[in-house]
């Protein structure tokens, strides 16, 4: 028997998922979100078939925060503002909460440690007419740039559903999008988080203050390859302390109670 065969068989007596419809399932982890309002979506490449946790979240839209640093990279790229992953901008040398931010930095070291000045920069110059012309072309959440070229994606007009991240990196994985095998291949490398001789992660975290609410959001998405299948899913979460590596944890939690990790 295939190994992804073994692991569907496995998921389903270990998560107890009942069937909704003809290729969804749903599953309760209400134990790994414990103070958090979470939703949690999970798509079996090979098997062709979901797991949801808290379905209406799952289709509800949020801001992508740093998520968006993907389609970001993706269309840098395509565009030739960016040329490489080894492309730098200099830090401007205006100090930032976050010390890592305060220095210059690559693609990679950009998206790695999530530097906001980098991807506003990068966006400036990708120009409002070929971001939106680029968000058409994939049908990004909603497509909404209004909140200015370079925060639309930060707690402003742009939002996108869990569902549709995963339908965004599901076309990400198999290479589906409307950009060169060459700019898909960097930035599927430079989203590596973690690899072994068993299985390759990439993801993306985001963080996010809403105004005048008390929660807070924090999202974490990306793809586990695991021999020949991929594990495709999406995590946000709403709470005071909520934010993108809280989301990471409650994923990775999720993913190893799973086996896939």
């Amino acid at each position: 028997m295939k190994t992804t065969a073994l692991i569907f068989t496995f998921l389903l007596l270990i998560c107890g998922c009942k069937q909704q419809e003809k290729k969804g399932y749903e599953t309760d982890f209400n134990k790994y979100f414990s103070k958090y309002q979470g939703a949690f979506i999970l798509y079996d490449f090979n098997n062709r078939y979901y797991i949801r946790h808290n379905e209406e979240q799952c289709k509800k839209r949020f801001p992508p925060c740093s998520t968006f640093k993907i389609p970001n990279s993706l269309i840098g790229l395509e565009t030739g503002v960016i040329p490489d992953e080894n492309f730098t901008l200099k830090w401007d040398g205006v100090k930032r909460q976050i010390e890592s931010w305060n220095r210059d930095h690559n693609l990679k070291s950009a998206i790695q440690n999530s530097v906001v000045w980098y991807y506003q920069e990068v966006a400036r110059r990708i120009g409002e007419t070929q971001m939106k012309e680029y968000l058409n072309k994939i049908g990004y959440g909603n497509n909404d740039i209004s909140g200015g070229i370079d925060k639309f994606w930060l707690m402003n007009s742009l939002e996108i559903s869990a569902e549709e991240q995963v339908d965004f990196l599901k076309k990400f994985y198999e290479s589906q999008l409307p950009f060169s095998e060459r700019s898909l291949n960097i930035v599927k490398e430079i989203t590596i988080l973690d690899s072994n001789k068993f299985y390759v992660l990439r993801g993306k975290t985001g963080s996010g203050v809403f105004q005048n609410s008390t929660d807070n959001l924090g999202w974490f998405i990306g793809y586990v390859t695991l021999g020949d299948n991929a594990f495709i899913f999406a995590a946000n979460i709403l709470g005071d302390d909520a934010n993108g590596m809280k989301a990471k944890e409650i994923t990775i939690e999720i993913l190893k109670s799973m086996r896939i990790m």
